[in-house]
């Protein structure tokens, strides 16, 4: 009997050692540190299953490569990385990670929110070179001011429940609401203008798609409520990025806490990019990244709201069980 191949890609050490417990010597597993892209297509192709990560492009001409390829089973929720209508064209079925860290990118929310409140950034700066004066550090307190949640899906509900701990009111804009949630949680769905102007801090937390693509955007960001906070751990593109620089610049936003940003993809090695010929969208990527950092209202995280030592070991163990029950014709987190 043949053995199956798996290619698991942006695996890190710890990651490769916790997977090599959940085969046995009927799979051939192979792991790569970087992306899975065009230059490294030819990596896959001849493995039975595919488990990238969110900077993986797994576009037609990768997939044309894989010629016994079954499954791509992508550690992650979204799946905007990967060519679904060119998978399911070759019958190759696609599965994800819907539920992993509900918990921990509601903690990552409010660490930024928390940050930005309370200065604690600034501050930190500032011991660092013996300097604990307190002024321009005098931040503001949670209770009694207004969130508003943009995608009350699994993770926006747990920002929504930490919200309340805080004693803070609660606005939801979502497409598809939940009426039973709002008497449990105490909070009000509400149309994303009026989010927008009534929020003291706004918080993203719906999927990246065609429909929530610049959700926010130069139409609609000047109805913003003067001097809110912009909070965005679910994709960059669901705000335009000329209206994020615009409501910062402006003082729309009083301050931004982002773990995600244009072009994160292009920037995640800088050493690595400028030691190789640098193109001008990663030159203006770059700059543009480094605007934000010189900004003291602006934290930016490196894409780790999702990353818990729990919440990984959840992706490994839903990505393993997705491939066994592919293999067995059990149910499995199927996108296509």
């Amino acid at each position: 009997m043949s053995k199956t191949s798996i290619a698991f890609f942006e695996i890190t050490n710890a990651e490769k050692k916790y997977l090599k417990k959940k085969f046995d010597k009927n799979f051939e597993l192979f792991f790569y540190e970087e992306e899975l892209n065009e230059i490294n297509s030819h990596l896959v192709s001849n493995v039975n299953v595919i488990s990238p990560f969110i900077y993986s492009n797994i576009n037609s001409k990768v997939l044309d490569k894989a010629k016994k390829l079954k499954l791509i089973a992508t550690r992650s929720t979204g799946f905007n990385h990967i060519d679904i209508k060119k998978a399911e064209k070759i019958k190759v079925s696609v599965a994800n990670v819907p539920y992993y860290g509900e918990n921990t990118v509601a903690e990552h929310t409010f660490a930024l929110i928390l940050a930005l409140s309370r200065n604690i950034h600034k501050a930190y700066v500032r011991t660092t070179r013996n300097d604990f004066a307190l002024q321009g550090l005098q931040g503001f307190d949670l209770k009694g001011k207004t969130l508003g949640v943009i995608g009350a899906g699994s993770i926006g509900v747990h920002v929504i429940r930490i919200a309340k701990g805080f004693g803070m009111k609660v606005i939801a804009f979502d497409p598809n609401p939940n009426h039973i949630l709002t008497d449990m949680l105490d909070f009000n769905y509400v149309s994303l203008e009026k989010l927008l102007k009534n929020s003291d801090i706004i918080s993203m937390h719906c999927p990246y798609n065609q429909h929530t693509h610049h959700l926010l955007n130069m139409s609609n960001i000047n109805i913003v409520k003067k001097g809110a906070l912009f909070i965005n751990t679910a994709r960059s593109g669901v705000i335009e990025p000329q209206a994020l620089y615009y409501a910062i610049d402006n003082n729309i936003f009083s301050g931004a806490g982002l773990d995600v940003f244009e072009g994160e993809d292009l920037v995640k090695e800088e050493n690595q990019m400028l030691t190789k010929n640098v193109s001008v969208e990663h030159l203006e990527v770059l700059l543009k990244r480094n605007i934000l950092l010189r900004r003291e209202n602006v934290i930016l995280t490196p894409h780790m709201a999702f990353d818990s030592v729990e919440a990984v070991e959840r992706i490994m163990d839903t990505t393993v069980e997705n491939i066994f029950n592919f293999l067995e014709e059990k149910d499995y987190h199927k996108v296509i």
